[in-house]
Formats: C-alpha cells, sequence, structure tokens
C-alpha cells in the first residue's frame, strides 16, 4: 500500500485496472471506491483525491477504454497490405473486449449519471465507436484498393456490421455468459474472407 502523502506513479491506469478487476470477479455491483482502491493496493482517499466521484471515475474509466481502441483503430491504416485482412480487423474488433469490456459497459449502464457523462463526452468529439467506424471504413477503403478486399464488399458497411455487433455484444454480455469473441472472430472473416 502507498503511504499517505507519497505520489502514486500513472494512479489514474492503476485505479482503471484495479476497477476491471473488480468488476470482472464481482460484477458492476461490486464497484465502490473502496474496492477499487483495495484492490490497487493504495490509499482508501486516492480515487476521491483525482476524481470528483465514483461515477466520474466510472464515465473516465469508459471513455479512456474507448480511446485506447479508436487509436489501435486509426493504426489500421498503416497495416493495409500487411498480414491477412481478417487478423487485422479482428485484433480491433477483439480490442473492444479486452480490459474487462462487456463488464465495464455493463457497470456505465447501471450508473445513469456516468452513462450522460460519457454520452456528453462522445458527443463533444472524444473517440468511441464513430472513431473506430471511420477507422475501419478506411482500413477496408485502403485494403479494397490493393485488391485483398473485394470490389463488391462495401467499406462502411463492414465498419458499421463490426461495430454494431461489437455493441450489441458488449451491451448483451452478463458476467457468466459465453464469451463474446467467437462470434465476432466469425463475423469479421464473414464480412471480408475472400
Amino acid at each position: 500500500m502507498s503511504p499517505r502523502g507519497v505520489a502514486t506513479p500513472d494512479v489514474r491506469e492503476r485505479l482503471f485496472a484495479a476497477a476491471e478487476r473488480v468488476v470482472e470477479k464481482g460484477g458492476p455491483g461490486a464497484l465502490t471506491s473502496r474496492a477499487v482502491t483495495t484492490e490497487a493496493s493504495c490509499a482508501k482517499g486516492l480515487l476521491h483525491a483525482h476524481f470528483s466521484g465514483l461515477d466520474e471515475f466510472v464515465a473516465e474509466l469508459c471513455l479512456d477504454r474507448f480511446a485506447r481502441t479508436a487509436a489501435k483503430a486509426q493504426a489500421l491504416s498503416a497495416l493495409a497490405g500487411q498480414g491477412t485482412v481478417v487478423r487485422n480487423l479482428d485484433a480491433v474488433a477483439l480490442a473492444l473486449f479486452d480490459s474487462g469490456g462487456p463488464a465495464i459497459s455493463g457497470l456505465a449502464m447501471t450508473r445513469p449519471a456516468a452513462a450522460l457523462r460519457i454520452r456528453e463526452a462522445l458527443e463533444g468529439g472524444a473517440p468511441g465507436f464513430t472513431a473506430i467506424e471511420e477507422a475501419i471504413t478506411s482500413y477496408v477503403k485502403a485494403e479494397r484498393r490493393l485488391g485483398r478486399v473485394a470490389e463488391t464488399v462495401d467499406p462502411h458497411t463492414v465498419a458499421i456490421a463490426i461495430v454494431g455487433t461489437a455493441h450489441h455484444l458488449l451491451m448483451t454480455n452478463w458476467p457468466g455468459s459465453s464469451d463474446p469473441r467467437p462470434p465476432m472472430t466469425r463475423l469479421v472473416a464473414a464480412l471480408v474472407d475472400r
């Protein structure tokens, strides 16, 4: 445990990772500021020293994870012509399920104030599903120009299908549900595999 008055390096990420573990183990109802700080092995007041409350913390956690996945999606363009199209798209689609994606999405749904903060941030331009959709569209267009995706494949439709399916799987996956990754992988292959 960090002693009182000593700076905790990478405090946001440490708390976010701890929250993901708490929610993965116990579901959204298990998340409290005390559970997070206990899991992070840090002072009990650390979360409230960096966030105005649990709703802000949950919103920032979700937005941080959206931004990470959007950055990964934006890196897709550099992969055009490399590896396989299915593997490249699958990596981005599955990134939505990393770091407790289903559990964290469920958590946001149980906290209306956090959900509102997330929606407002996304409407204000924070990276989220729209940024991921745009990146996938650009990538599939590039692969189509290279002849690695059939001309009959519509890049925007592929992007909407991937993002929409991921969103659906995130929102309907509860603790104890089957792993959402295999159906996501099958969908990606069905959309672009030649």
